[in-house]
């Protein structure tokens, strides 16, 4: 299968191409600058891969929560692409993508993953590893206020995952007894959308 996968959702502007078991990967961190860089790396991906969007099979997204903005960003260009070539879009949460990329890069089978949603506020969900690995969602995505108690939220292997525990420290600090730790994977990974 053929797939494009794309997520402007946060700082990281992520981009992957899968061409049946091959994945090609394009990240960068890089806050408001997704309109510009977006449609390039898409258009360099596709080019080195020698792909058109007509070989697609459809068009993978990011759908937050996030920046509203980046969410648009990234909508826009996939509905265009995704009408110009004929393709169906399939949303996915950026939070879930979050999860995957832990799950698959920790041995911990809980995540709790926390993106910073401004005015001392993160979007908080649950994520739990099924058979398969991926990650299935616990507690639907909810927005908490920082200093709010989460202990209903987590349990004694709840790993914390995403940009929000870094932008708000004591997130983490005022919840680290609960936790059993904190990755480091702070953004979606386009190539754990697919």
């Amino acid at each position: 299968m053929n797939l494009l996968a794309l997520d402007t959702s946060s700082n990281a502007c992520s981009v992957a191409l899968q061409v049946g078991e091959k994945v090609t990967l394009a990240h960068v961190v890089k806050p408001r600058e997704h309109t510009t860089i977006l449609l390039p790396m898409i258009e360099n991906i596709l080019q080195d891969a020698r792909m058109n969007l007509t070989d697609l099979d459809g068009i993978v997204l990011g759908n937050g929560p996030g920046s509203f903005i980046g969410m648009r960003i990234a909508a826009s260009v996939a509905q265009g692409m995704a009408y110009g070539a004929n393709l169906q879009i399939v949303p996915v949460s950026s939070l879930e993508i979050i999860a995957a990329e832990t799950l698959s890069t920790h041995e911990e089978i809980h995540v709790l993953v926390a993106q910073d949603a401004h005015m001392n506020e993160v979007y908080l969900a649950a994520f739990t590893r099924d058979e398969s690995g991926l990650p299935v969602t616990e507690r639907e995505v909810t927005l908490h206020k920082v200093n709010e108690n989460i202990a209903d939220l987590a349990s004694d292997d709840v790993l914390a995952a995403g940009a929000g525990w870094q932008r708000y420290p004591e997130l983490f600090t005022n919840n680290e007894s609960i936790l059993a730790g904190r990755a480091e994977i702070l953004y979606p990974n386009a190539r754990y959308l697919l």
